[in-house]
């Protein structure tokens, strides 16, 4: 399922961060990685010409392919224009299956800024998109041990099932699905019996429905838990207390202005989780 993995590098821990990611699996998979680094078009250094800076970018993506096993495949690339456009517009042209990019951690107001270039090619991209967080650059990933697939039956979060699903197979990892129920979402009776069975027996199926294609794919049994609470809270509680390595969820596919609102539930979780996390966006011409 990925072949070709895009790593944006700028010479930074954050990208070193993501590369080790990349490199791990690229191996696990055969993968070819793709080095890009873009040359921000809104920053121009006139004390040099438009080569030295190229020069300098084709050094960044020399330096990063140096710290790579000489058994993966590189491809290299050195691209001008606006940091994201030129990340997607790459992924799309080409073909590549995964983009990994790293995350700054930060606590308290701030968790709730992400890099701006990674934020938006998040909200952009229709390939998946992996975030590592990017404290640590001599920290090496481990393989994915416990994958976490979050999930509220509908097509968006079932886009996630069948990549989650194949790196599960790949690492030999155990699959967790959870289904989160929002408060919120049960009326202002809190109390009826009604209402709390119907959510109830909806999470049910949908971790339900995760558990059935893992047994179609031979991964199972999995564990399966459905959770009252803020979902991203709930989601990301889980994954403390199960010690996940790798989260898998889905996004709706969106055009035009939308495209820069991610789920919140989505949005939050990437912003805070200390896992890994991918997200998968729901194709365009899916349904709700």
């Amino acid at each position: 399922m990925f072949d070709d993995i895009l790593v944006p590098t700028d010479g930074s821990t954050c990208a070193a961060v993501a590369l080790s990611a990349a490199e791990e699996m690229a191996k696990r998979y055969g993968a070819t990685i793709h080095l890009l680094s873009v040359a921000d078009a809104r920053i121009e250094d006139h004390t040099v010409g438009d080569e030295s800076q190229h020069a300098a970018h084709e050094a960044i993506v020399r330096d990063a392919r140096e710290n790579l096993s000489a058994e993966i495949g590189v491809v290299e690339a050195v691209e001008r224009g606006l940091p994201h456009e030129a990340i997607v517009e790459y992924a799309d042209e080409a073909s590549v299956d995964l983009v990994i990019m790293g995350t700054h951690g930060r606590t308290g107001v701030q968790r709730y800024v992400l890099g701006s270039v990674t934020e938006k090619v998040l909200r952009l991209a229709e390939t998946p998109v992996l975030t590592v967080r990017g404290e640590d650059a001599d920290v090496r990933p481990t393989p994915f041990e416990d994958v976490l697939i979050p999930t509220d039956g509908s097509d968006a979060a079932n886009a996630a099932i069948d990549p989650a699903l194949d790196i599960a197979g790949a690492y030999d990892a155990r699959v967790h699905a959870l289904s989160a129920i929002e408060p919120l979402s049960m009326g202002v009776d809190v109390r009826s019996h009604v209402i709390v069975e119907a959510l109830e027996e909806r999470a049910q199926a949908a971790v339900d429905g995760v558990a059935e294609r893992a047994e179609s794919a031979s991964l199972g049994p999995i564990e399966t838990a459905v959770e009252f609470g803020e979902p991203y809270r709930q989601i990301r509680n889980y994954v403390e207390e199960n010690d996940i390595d790798l989260v898998v969820m889905g996004t709706h596919g969106r055009s035009g202005v939308e495209r820069f609102l991610l789920g919140s539930v989505t949005e939050k979780l990437v912003r805070t989780s200390a896992a890994p996390v991918m997200t998968v966006r729901q194709p365009e011409n899916s349904g709700d």
